[in-house]
């Protein structure tokens, strides 16, 4: 169990906490979310103890592990596989041992412990999570050296799940993985056996990879008991009551006002008008919440072209003498909205750039509106801003005939304020960089919007007014994200990147991200025997039989999800955590499990129904 007691900590004489108290149960998985700037990553380092409390206490369970990602993984000569198994540090020094001590006492001790820790699966276990990140068998044989930095975060991020510390801290780790891999480690920490805090901004994981929200905002912390979406509602009822009795209060503090200056200079009154000055000078006023600062991103609108804006048949395209996509047969009208999905390494980003006019077509053909306008938006062009110029003078640079109002009108318009404006770029916020990369992309009103990873450093708010921009905007989109929440708001067609080509999808997010969950998982090793007659087809009851089955197996996961979250709800009662309590609270949190434990279980059950009903339509 965290706890966290009252603690206070400043930043240059800027309050980040004052008096803030929360307590993490056991085993439970939190989302840490608040305003950028609040102090979520600094509250991180308080927790390892990287830094001093001004006030307060954090505590742990004695000899408590924490986990989290180091800022990279060296280039190094050390492969993949050996850079994850050498994360469990305690292993890795037991096999060292084993290896160099002769007391044989020491070696029956060394072998206990490696049995106890599962030593020997290690590596199995090393391999599976490299692969759900995206490393395939021979990537895994590769030494680190090979790879980029963005690829050696991930590393990292294996390292530490290897490792499972008991507090496992992630700082927005889906920063650096694709689709494929944020729903892999969406998966993998929904079943992570320890505590788990996650900073994030994507809305998918904060609803489906954990339980509980913890909620940073005015230099203190607030533990809701629900996912993401519960979290919203809540706030949103505490803020309109807050906001009613703020209005209550006001409305007795303007009457009372109204008294004293209708009847303070009346001898007769003048003792009541002095008597509510004092009960107005009494009042502790409550603060009415302010609106959350609307965070709008505003593209200006194309004209209308004639369909269809981008039309390719035959098409094949890559890089030099090498052919990534062929068989390419599409066809984008301007009202389209698409979503590119596949797995890494597979030609969404090639793609992309053939789109973007930024890569040519090797054989077919490809023909473009006359007059088509494209804005393209890849994560690496935020990287390529002048970090020693302003967002004004990027701006100017682009359009130098342009007055400086209606440049910094521009500028507003996607967030960046008068500040900002001003502001070398080295000095701006991720967040802030991403918007004056989304400006300069949609500067000319382009017929064709491509955005590849767009999301990346924007918070909640901003990701919404994200999806609101694209609802408006009249121009076609293609999108490359790992936010299931913006594909599934702003896609209205899937398209699959892989084996070479890209073909329609067309079946749906939800579809898709089952079938990433599921289509890697092992099969069991058949037996040595003598060949077995080809299996019959399953008839028709067999199936129907199957189909049973699977709508039970999903009937028992909604029924124990139902009884987790009334066991969340009870485990957010603040008075629950009262120390006279505790035995109360251990029960709660033993129901919590063996509901996890359960739930698990029945999952598993599902999948296997669900590949037997797959196995019998084939």
């Amino acid at each position: 169990m965290l706890r966290i007691q009252d603690i206070a900590y400043s930043v240059e004489g800027r309050p980040l906490f004052e008096g803030a108290t929360a307590t993490i149960p056991e085993g439970h998985k939190v989302g840490l979310v608040g305003p950028n700037g609040a102090g979520k990553t600094t509250l991180f380092r308080l927790i390892r103890g990287e830094l001093t409390l001004d006030n307060g206490n954090i505590s742990l369970p004695p000899r408590a592990k924490i986990g989290g990602v180091s800022q990279e993984v060296p280039s190094s000569d050390t492969s993949l596989i050996d850079t994850v198994l050498e994360a469990d540090t305690e292993r890795a020094a037991l096999l060292r041992e084993a290896e160099t001590t002769t007391d044989n006492n020491r070696i029956a001790e060394v072998h206990t412990r490696l049995a106890d820790i599962d030593a020997w699966s290690a590596e199995g276990r090393a391999s599976s999570i490299l692969k759900g990140l995206g490393f395939d068998d021979e990537a895994q044989k590769r030494p680190c050296s090979d790879f980029s930095g963005g690829w050696r975060m991930r590393v990292a991020l294996a390292g530490v799940l290897f490792a499972q510390p008991d507090l496992l801290l992630l700082d927005e780790p889906t920063n650096y993985l694709d689709l494929e891999g944020a729903l892999w480690l969406e998966s993998y920490l929904a079943k992570y056996p320890h505590t788990v805090i996650v900073i994030s901004h994507d809305r998918g994981l904060l609803n489906r990879a954990v339980g509980s929200i913890l909620h940073l905002e005015d230099r203190q912390l607030t533990y809701y008991g629900t996912p993401y979406d519960g979290f919203t509602k809540l706030r949103a009822e505490k803020r309109a009551q807050a906001s009613a009795m703020a209005k209550k209060q006001e409305d007795r503090r303007a009457h009372l006002q109204s008294f004293v200056d209708r009847f303070r200079a009346k001898a007769t009154k003048a003792k009541q008008a002095q008597s509510r000055l004092k009960m107005i000078e009494k009042m502790d006023m409550i603060t009415a919440p302010e609106d959350v600062a609307k965070r709008v991103f505003t593209f200006p609108q194309p004209d209308q072209l004639s369909p269809p804006i981008i039309n390719i048949e035959g098409g094949e395209t890559g890089y030099g003498d090498t052919t990534i996509l062929k068989r390419l047969n599409l066809r984008i009208d301007q009202d389209d909205r698409i979503a590119l999905l596949g797995r890494n390494g597979q030609g969404k980003s090639t793609l992309s750039k053939l789109l973007a006019d930024r890569l040519p077509l090797q054989a077919g053909s490809m023909n473009r509106s006359s007059k088509l306008r494209i804005g393209y938006f890849a994560q690496h062009q935020v990287d390529e801003l002048h970090l020693d110029e302003t967002p004004l003078q990027h701006l100017q640079r682009e359009r130098p005939d342009t007055l400086p109002p209606k440049l910094r009108a521009q500028l507003a318009g996607f967030g960046l304020g008068a500040d900002q404006a001003d502001t070398e770029v080295g000095r701006l916020s991720g967040g802030q960089k991403a918007r004056l990369s989304l400006l300069l992309a949609t500067l000319d009103a382009p017929h064709l919007l491509i955005l590849d990873e767009p999301t990346n450093h924007l918070d909640i708010e901003s990701r919404e007014a994200l999806v609101e921009a694209l609802t408006t905007y009249s121009g076609a989109v293609v999108l490359v994200s790992h936010d299931m929440h913006l594909l599934g708001m702003a896609a209205d067609r899937l398209w699959l990147v892989g084996d070479g080509t890209v073909k329609p999808y067309d079946d749906d997010l939800d579809a898709y991200r089952k079938f990433l969950l599921t289509q890697d998982k092992p099969e069991k090793p058949a037996k040595a025997t003598k060949a077995a007659p080809k299996p019959k087809r399953a008839s028709r009851d067999d199936i129907l039989a199957l189909r049973t089955e699977v709508r039970t197996c999903e009937d028992r996961i909604t029924k124990l999800e139902e009884m987790k979250a009334r066991l969340q709800e009870k485990l957010a009662d603040p008075d629950l955590y009262d120390e006279s309590r505790r035995n109360d609270l251990e029960v709660w949190n033993r129901k919590f499990a063996e509901i996890e434990e359960g739930l698990s279980r029945a999952e598993a059950l599902w999948e296997t129904a669900v590949e037997k009903l797959d196995a019998a339509n084939g």
